[in-house]
């Protein structure tokens, strides 16, 4: 097992370029499964969650040339099944079963796993797929699905869900008709997903709207795309560089994607420009308390909350960020408490009162985003900071530490 010690104290000061989307890239490698022949994917980050799908594609019969770019044949697969073994520590190996049920007419695939931060259930997925014509059943904790082609619908999501969205988009891309989904998720990772399905012969309109309407085709050619950088990641730095007081310059990177961040950070008394080749980031004197609610996109992302609220411990007031995504997902709070912080849970409410500065202690990681927000505050906290179950950080960021240490960070990985 690998922990992270942190020595805090240190300014953040250069550049670092973002890697591409995690949440983009495992919907677009799902979507390989459609197309009859090898595709061309571009900007795939290095991360444990991307090495699960891919092992996942393999086990199914694709054929993949490691690289950048990365190439995927899953022309000739031979199975559908998708075992526990493989599923059970990422939530977003469910994006498989559209794509397998719309290809192969059927998919056994285990109910997922992945962090424990709240109920993320597959009901609205399994719903839309019934809309579509599959038979679905579920059996031994597996989702089966069987339909000989889907056929088009109107479909409302309940609640704006981005894997469900992505999901169906997946499988109505090959049914016969219209498919429309109302209410559907508008983030860029699905814009990003339907112009890649388009690239492989789809007809998809709407993307990044509430409603999206697909025209289903008999068949997908293999296609060369980009993953989008990751906004997540380029949050979590921009918050860093914020924190430390630093003055740190972000390339290959959209500030067009993370404007609800953007907004919060220049309401706290922090520098947001745009320059060439992406954004710097410049925070000097005191942050002022701000209020933040996480929303579906364009609102303020949930995988960053726990991040801005790190940036308010240290801030100049109160401040209560509200989470409205996800049930369980302030389970960072204790730790940060451990290191000094003033909070109070009420509710879905957390209220954050500004201290002095952070002591470091031991810490651990409950889930990916929690994790990030402990090495964040570990970058300002007087002292030491050992951090435990980094696995949690390897699933969505690519060498964390080595970045920020190129960004002067007193940082580095070690067995424990």
């Amino acid at each position: 097992m690998d922990k992270i010690v942190i020595e805090g104290g240190n300014r953040l000061n250069g550049e670092i370029e973002i890697s591409g989307s995690k949440n983009a890239a495992l919907p677009i490698l799902a979507a390989s499964l459609l197309a009859d022949g090898c595709c061309t994917f571009h900007n795939i980050p290095n991360l444990v969650d991307v090495y699960t799908i891919k092992k996942l594609l393999i086990s199914l019969g694709a054929e993949i040339d490691e690289g950048d770019p990365l190439r995927i044949n899953a022309g000739n697969i031979k199975s559908c099944l998708a075992s526990y073994d493989l599923v059970k520590t990422m939530r977003a190996s469910i994006l498989v079963l559209g794509p397998l049920v719309a290809k192969m007419g059927r998919a056994r695939v285990s109910l997922p796993g992945g962090c424990a931060i709240g109920a993320r259930p597959v009901n609205l997925h399994l719903k839309a797929l019934r809309a579509l014509g599959a038979q679905i059943e579920i059996k031994d904790g597996y989702v089966e699905a069987v339909s000989k082609r889907l056929r088009g619908t109107t479909i409302f999501f309940d609640i704006s869900t981005v894997t469900g969205t992505e999901n169906i988009m997946m499988a109505a891309v090959l049914a016969e008709g219209t498919t429309v989904l109302e209410n559907a998720a508008r983030e860029p990772e699905v814009i990003n997903l339907a112009e890649v399905l388009n690239g492989m012969g789809a007809k998809i309109r709407g993307a990044g709207s509430d409603v999206i309407t697909i025209e289903g085709v008999s068949s997908l050619m293999p296609a060369e795309a980009a993953v989008i950088p990751d906004r997540v990641e380029a949050g979590t730095f921009m918050i860093a560089a914020a924190l430390t007081g630093g003055n740190v310059k972000l390339l290959n990177c959209r500030s067009s994607h993370i404007e609800s961040l953007v907004t919060k950070l220049r309401e706290a008394g922090v520098s947001v420009e745009q320059v060439g080749g992406g954004i710097e980031v410049s925070g000097s004197g005191q942050v002022m308390s701000v209020d933040i609610t996480t929303l579906p996109y364009p609102g303020f992302p949930t995988d960053l909350q726990a991040q801005m609220m790190v940036l308010m411990t240290g801030a100049k007031g109160i401040s209560v960020i509200r989470e409205t995504v996800f049930e369980n997902r302030f389970m960072h709070v204790n730790e940060l408490m451990r290191m000094g912080a003033d909070i109070l849970i009420d509710g879905n409410r957390a209220i954050v009162k500004g201290v002095e500065r952070l002591k470091g202690a031991q810490v651990m990681a409950t889930d990916l985003r929690a994790s990030a927000s402990l090495v964040l505050a570990g970058l300002v906290a007087k002292g030491t900071t050992e951090l435990s179950r980094v696995y949690h950080l390897d699933r969505g960021y690519e060498k964390i530490e080595g970045k920020l240490s190129r960004l002067g960070a007193n940082i580095k990985r070690v067995r424990e």
